[in-house]
């Protein structure tokens, strides 16, 4: 595909061939496609972090093809600081892309202190998302989630939100994360109802965590639902990171909050090495296979990797190289994961 730019963006000019560069799959039964592999800002763009490694991590995606940035409002840390270096890289770098990417931001877990900072309340999404838009430095962002189920409040006021927020021009579509099988068909159900679709669900996801197989899936490909994966390298354990211990500069080393070392045990190491068998005997990186492992399924279609460098995203896209398996194994792999004798 070649592309004419009518404009020049100065310091930073996107590579030309890079929708050459990547694949893209319909998100559900709408007209938007996304790139098979997204960027997440989740970790690696926070006040303590090198803004240049984050700039140069966007950079090597554009250029790569890779047209979504997926963004929270707490994302950090602190709270916001992905949102607020995004901003600052945006107007640098992309305003003059913007048309040419999706950018999506969440609500839904702790951000500000109060009864009204947290959860699936009407004010709370919406005062979120003008937070989001001013640390952006945008008019809108392409999608906006509720980022987890509320319990405590109506799935009508939730949903409700966020149709208010798209028929106000601050989002484009709306989406959902880590809802139910049973609750993502009620939050359809009543999205539709007031005339916004929902374009897309965003599941955590992996070969070690796949509670979505058990029905989550099946509604999205019932309803027309897209789906974005997140989380796909458990953290960082789908990777050779961990097999000879646990190096200082690895997310445990660095930050224990979501990953701990009490997870990598002798048997999860013995597992994740004869993952990395499987992976090698089909030339690829065990992270390179277990996003193609995701990407196996047509109902998934994104998935989302973080990179603490340039170098860690290209491989993250190299997956897309090879994302066929055979029977052989897929069955191998299904034997590691369960844990059952090979017969």
């Amino acid at each position: 595909m070649k592309i004419n730019d009518k404009f020049d963006p100065g310091h930073y000019r996107a590579n030309a061939d890079r929708y050459d560069q990547m694949e893209y799959r319909r998100c559900g039964l709408s007209g938007i496609l996304l790139p098979v592999i997204s960027i997440g800002l989740w970790h690696n763009f926070g006040h303590t972090d090198d803004l240049e490694n984050g700039r140069n991590i966007l950079r090597t995606a554009f250029d790569h093809g890779i047209t979504h940035f997926d963004l929270a409002n707490n994302y950090g840390p602190p709270f916001g600081a992905a949102e607020e270096n995004f901003g600052k890289l945006y107007k640098q770098d992309w305003k003059l892309y913007r048309d040419q990417l999706i950018i999506s931001s969440k609500a839904g877990w702790d951000m500000w202190p109060g009864p009204y900072g947290n959860l699936g309340s009407r004010k709370y999404l919406i005062a979120s998302c003008d937070q989001s838009l001013k640390r952006m430095k945008l008019d809108y962002v392409d999608i906006f989630y509720s980022h987890r189920r509320d319990p405590d409040t109506p799935l009508e006021e939730t949903m409700g939100a966020l149709d208010q927020i798209v028929r106000s021009g601050k989002a484009l579509y709306a989406g959902i994360s880590q809802y139910t099988a049973t609750d993502t068909a009620k939050a359809y159900d009543i999205l539709k109802s007031m005339g916004t679709p929902l374009l897309i669900h965003q599941p955590r996801y992996s070969m070690m965590d796949r509670w979505v197989e058990t029905g989550l899936l099946d509604i999205l490909g019932k309803k027309g639902i897209g789906s974005i994966a997140f989380s796909p390298l458990e953290q960082g354990i789908l990777t050779d990171k961990y097999l000879k211990g646990i190096p200082k500069d690895s997310r445990i080393g660095r930050d224990g909050r979501y990953l701990t070392k009490d997870r990598i045990t002798p048997t999860l190491i013995e597992k994740v090495s004869k993952l990395q068998d499987i992976a090698k005997s089909r030339d690829q990186s065990l992270a390179q296979m277990a996003v193609a492992w995701l990407l196996k399924d047509p109902r998934i279609t994104s998935v989302l990797v973080g990179a603490s460098s340039p170098a860690q995203l290209i491989d993250s896209i190299g997956s897309i190289k090879n994302l066929t398996f055979n029977k052989t194994e897929l069955k191998n792999i299904e034997t590691i994961l369960s844990n059952k004798p090979n017969k």
